[in-house]
């Protein structure tokens, strides 16, 4: 038997597995996303994948945290793999550590989560008032710029590094807008994309391979500035062909970065469902820009998953 507790953030959905799940071996969080890569892939199919999830499902395993300094780790799963970075899952991480009682929270004021995840050490900055969880903030690991203006599948593509590597596309550029009516479309012109990448120096990460690659591609509108802070409305399509409902907390960051070259210090940031993060640059430092994502997460619902031993789908399916 499985345990989960689930979560929704901006309406992308986070899967937490509570129990049921034997440990993973490493001796970092990175080092143990890599055995679960090899020892848990079919708990996690099961989780993910039809009939216990679907195509666009989102969850993690926690798992130790490297060092005392955090409160746990996290391992960040979706129906294709293992993913270094999760911004929406670390609001929602933030919300179950206080609400699940993993931490202790004061009923009013700011209690940080600290967690160790593949890209490194972030912190969920839950804010409470008076017993009740207000809002959360994602601090992220040090975003920064890979490349800009890259030609890629008929269009040009400006990569940054926010936990993991995105790929940034006007969506004017294509002839679209981020509305729910094109998330066909941007799910092919993504997998385009990626697979033009594919092995492009642009989206080797500076120092450490296993984070290399390109994760997301962000496809965004300008839209009105609000009081005068740049608004943008973006939909991440990740993995293969998975899109984000929220809108993307590491890709989030990632824009930032790009942002914070042209001068931009803070970001509304709408999702295609209509969720909103709000981003900003905390501070600079040599390894890039630390950027903050207010967000929030909201329960849905506590699970205990079965297998049948006569189940012919013992690790589901997906039809997408």
């Amino acid at each position: 038997m499985l345990t989960t507790v689930d979560y929704h953030t901006a309406g992308e959905p986070f899967r937490v597995v509570t129990g049921g799940v034997p440990d993973i071996p490493g001796a970092t969080v990175l080092d143990r996303r890599t055995a679960a890569m090899a020892e848990l892939d079919g708990v996690r199919r099961l989780l993910c994948n039809e009939p216990r999830g679907h195509a666009d499902m989102y969850g993690c395993f926690l798992v130790p945290p490297d060092d005392p300094g955090a409160r746990f780790g996290a391992l960040f799963w979706h129906k294709d793999g293992f993913s270094t970075a999760c911004g929406h899952g670390t609001i929602a991480l933030g919300v179950h550590a206080v609400r699940e009682g993993l931490v202790e929270a004061a009923p009013d004021g700011v209690t940080d989560v600290v967690i160790d995840v593949p890209s490194g050490r972030v912190t969920a900055r839950v804010r409470l008032a008076g017993g009740r969880i207000e809002g959360v903030t994602f601090v992220n690991v040090p975003s920064f710029v890979l490349a800009r203006d890259v030609p890629v599948a008929g269009v040009r593509a400006d990569l940054s590094y926010g936990g993991a590597v995105y790929a940034s596309v006007r969506a004017a550029d294509l002839g679209l807008a981020v509305e729910p009516a094109h998330v066909n479309a941007f799910i092919g012109h993504a997998r385009r994309i990626k697979a033009e990448l594919a092995g492009h120096p642009a989206a080797r990460h500076p120092s450490d391979e296993r984070l290399s690659g390109v994760y997301g591609v962000i496809f965004h509108d300008d839209l009105p500035d609000v009081d005068g802070v740049r608004r943008q409305r973006n939909v991440t399509v990740f993995a293969d062909g998975e899109v984000d409902r929220s809108p993307c907390g590491s890709g989030t960051a990632a824009r930032m970065a790009l942002l914070h070259e042209d001068k931009v210090m803070q970001l509304v940031h709408e999702g295609i469902v209509g969720g909103v993060f709000t981003a900003r640059v905390r501070e600079e430092t040599d390894a890039g820009v630390i950027v903050e994502v207010d967000g929030m997460a909201y329960r849905t619902g506590r699970h205990v998953f079965e297998l049948d031993p006569g189940d012919p789908f013992p690790a589901g399916f997906t039809l997408r």
